[in-house]
């Protein structure tokens, strides 16, 4: 649907009777930001999402697009010299389809994970233009957006960081956490890299591993490879771990936490990890002692952070979250890519759709967590003195 335009009233009382008719036939949305686009918007977003009576108070746009308009208005501008610059896409009734439109578009099959016909029905355009103008967007997002997931540059940002981490549950110079999720997907058996990608649920996935600091940002991000591998086997494969190794990365400011002791910059994992110099994961075995319990307690409360951060983007993208019928996996990873860059943008916009927690911290239903017995000898010596720290010893 147009939004309203200048005219006489004549014109407008005709526009007002074919209304009706007009929005039971497709969804648009005007692309520029003429008089009545505000009233347009909510008309989109009521019959994309309907009028939930849970919103309380929430307008339909947030609920729709989950982010604010302001966010909206800001992916525009920095995909727009990308996706103007080329094809030109229309609606079914030969309509030019706006940058607000082929903005809208891509963001409803990314957030709501519904079929290509499905979203095709209800903008009013073909599945195939919904195919194109997502993949559009993703390379534009890949382009324009990518600063928004990155390693922290300065110190002083990194020393904010720590001092998030510190308040969560006490934990000194940490700067970040690790954990992984299993983005699922439907192959068929005559696909001929299919068995590739069943991983130990019998399932065909691909993984993704991220790094996020404390207020679930996504700071560093691998994925690509088959959901059969280990949480390890993905680290020791990754260019963070080669920079880290190197003392490229996790290098900065020690901090001092008694005259006799100093700890270097680490991140935190699960058990699924190994203990290395610059990565803390828990004590193993059921019969330690308490302050081996207790530091366990803190570091685990702490790494809620990453799982929080792996459901609340399965949880907005869900293109991401469930089956995703016969991906192309060369695909694939850039669309995860995107969706994480999405996910840094709204909260870099500082948009509030909700105090709450994801609905679900179990981000991947059906893994259980895996066990790394590896241990690194200055892994246990950093981990050790954590530990000590806490005992007040």
């Amino acid at each position: 649907m147009m939004g309203p335009v200048k005219g006489n009233k004549k014109k407008r009382k005709v526009e007002k009777k074919k209304k009706n008719s007009e929005e039971k036939k497709s969804i648009m949305v005007s692309g520029s930001s003429e008089e009545g686009s505000v009233q347009c918007w909510d008309v989109l977003s009521k019959k994309i999402a309907g009028n939930p009576s849970s919103s309380k108070g929430l307008d339909n746009f947030k609920l729709t697009f989950q982010m604010s308009r302001k966010t909206f208005e800001y992916i525009c501008s920095l995909v727009k010299d990308y996706m103007m610059a080329k094809t030109h896409f229309s609606f079914i009734n030969g309509k030019p389809m706006s940058l607000t439109d082929q903005v809208a578009l891509a963001l409803r099959r990314l957030g709501s994970g519904n079929s290509l016909i499905t979203i095709g029905d209800s903008f009013g355009t073909h599945h195939s233009t919904v195919s194109q103008v997502t993949w559009r967007f993703v390379e534009a997002i890949e382009e324009k957006g990518l600063h928004h997931l990155q390693w922290p540059s300065t110190e002083q940002e990194m020393t904010v960081i720590k001092s998030k981490f510190e308040k969560i549950r006490g934990l000194p110079n940490c700067c970040g956490a690790i954990d992984t999720t299993h983005i699922k997907m439907l192959l068929t058996s005559s696909n001929q890299e299919a068995d590739t990608w069943i991983d130990r649920k019998g399932n065909h996935s691909m993984i993704l591993q991220a790094i996020v600091d404390p207020d679930m940002r996504f700071r560093d991000i691998v994925t690509g490879w088959p959901g059969k591998m280990s949480d390890s086997s993905v680290l020791l494969s990754s260019n963070f771990f080669k920079l880290c190794q190197e003392r490229e990365k996790l290098n900065g400011t020690k901090v001092s936490i008694s005259r006799e002791m100093e700890l270097r910059e680490y991140i935190i994992g699960d058990m699924g990890f190994p203990l290395l110099p610059w990565l803390v994961t828990p004590y193993q075995g059921k019969e330690i002692s308490e302050t081996k319990v207790e530091f366990n307690k803190r570091l685990i409360a702490t790494h809620v952070v990453a799982q929080r951060a792996l459901a609340k983007l399965k949880e907005d993208w869900r293109m991401i979250q469930g089956d995703m019928w016969r991906p192309d996996k060369h695909r694939l990873p850039r669309f995860i890519l995107v969706c994480c860059i999405l996910h840094n943008i709204v909260i870099d916009m500082e948009d509030e759709i909700s105090n709450e927690s994801p609905s679900f911290l179990h981000h991947d239903p059906g893994y259980k967590p895996e066990v790394c017995e590896s241990v690194d000898k200055e892994g246990a010596i950093l981990r050790g003195r954590l530990s000590k720290y806490f005992s007040g010893r």
